[in-house]
């Protein structure tokens, strides 16, 4: 029997089930329609909707003029000061030439609303994912990472949240565990090992700087504004280089969160395309080595609030469709050995910066 079929429902959410319900082809066109019409455009009534689970984002057409990309805000997710920050520190990026995609101001702001939905407008920018086995490739993307980094130090975020152990760890591993997700049978194998996982990756934390048992009064840590998701998907390339999309994940975070997801295959190899891309990041921004320590315990985050995330937003009804394996024997106990070798990637010595 199909295991996607015969696993049990679960319990609870924390967000509410179906957000976009109400978000009509109709309601996005008129929405806007709204918000164009005082600097005298409008649509032309073509809408086709782009690969995005966190929020909904649609290429509009525009009368006589290029396209737009609009971006319609999950529900209850971020308060208007997180989105504005955000969008502020995309602008620092944008004046000093960083090659972002900012939001468009229009009537003086750049989120807009209409009927309960927010949602800002950005002009459509191509591209093409990033080649990352090639040299020059990650020597360009340092070089602008580099760049981000230098602006994101210069102020911290005052309401966006901060990219830790707390954050990315214990409260997605506690929501797990309250709710009905995972099977009886794996429970306490996954409570285990998940704990186990998350005092690795505390004593990554250490090594990195952030105070014994990750004491703030005792860290020397660097915490800056990041991206936030910073995978291949959101770095578009061109033949003139690339740019960044998607600020959406943006919060206060070690820069290493940055960097990581841009390496891949054996540790030798990673270590060169590390070096890579350091050497061409130090060019604008000094890169602490001690968050070399983090590149697992980095991972192994990711992975436990990926989980927490499908989880908390299986009532849309995109994520059963679009995630059919979630929920299932299988998922859980792949998650559980996936867990015990983060156990043991993050026991080794630190990726070195190879010659």
């Amino acid at each position: 029997m199909n295991e996607a079929t015969t696993s049990k429902p679960p319990l609870q959410t924390t967000l509410s089930a179906q957000p976009y319900a109400a978000l009509s082809p109709d309601l996005i066109l008129d929405a806007i329609d709204e918000t164009l019409g005082s600097i005298g455009k409008r649509t032309d009534g073509r809408l086709f909707a782009l690969n995005s689970y966190e929020n909904r984002v649609y290429q509009i057409g525009i009368e006589d003029q290029p396209p737009m990309v609009a971006k319609f805000y999950r529900p209850n997710r971020w308060t208007n000061p997180q989105i504005l920050e955000e969008h502020a520190f995309v602008f620092e990026l944008n004046e000093r030439e960083v090659p972002v995609v900012a939001p468009l101001v229009l009537n003086g702001q750049s989120l807009h609303e209409f009927k309960g939905f927010r949602f800002s407008l950005f002009p459509k920018r191509g591209g093409r994912a990033p080649e990352l086995d090639r040299p020059e490739v990650l020597e360009w993307i340092g070089r602008f990472m580099g760049r981000i980094h230098a602006v994101g130090a210069i102020k911290p975020y005052m309401h966006r949240p901060t990219h830790n152990l707390t954050t990315f760890g214990i409260e997605p591993r506690d929501f797990l565990l309250a709710s009905d997700f995972i099977p009886v049978d794996l429970r306490e194998a996954w409570a285990t090992i998940a704990q186990q996982a998350l005092d690795g990756v505390a004593a990554c934390y250490e090594r990195a700087g952030a105070g014994v048992g990750l004491d703030e009064a005792s860290s020397t840590l660097k915490l800056i504004r990041l991206h936030g998701d910073c995978h291949g998907g959101n770095v578009l390339y061109t033949d003139v280089g690339p740019h960044f999309v998607d600020f959406d994940d943006s919060r206060m975070g070690p820069a290493m969160q940055d960097l990581w997801m841009l390496l891949a295959g054996s540790r030798e190899e990673m270590a060169a395309q590390l070096r890579e891309v350091i050497e061409a990041y130090e060019e604008f921004y000094e890169f602490d080595r001690r968050e070399l320590h983090l590149i697992e315990a980095l991972r192994t985050l990711r992975l436990i609030h990926y989980s927490s995330w499908l989880a908390q937003r299986w009532g849309d009804p995109a994520f059963p469709h679009a995630f059919p394996f979630f929920n299932t024997q299988r998922y859980w106990q792949d998650r559980i050995l996936e867990l015990r070798e983060q156990i043991g990637a993050m026991s080794e010595e630190p990726l070195a910066l190879m010659p």
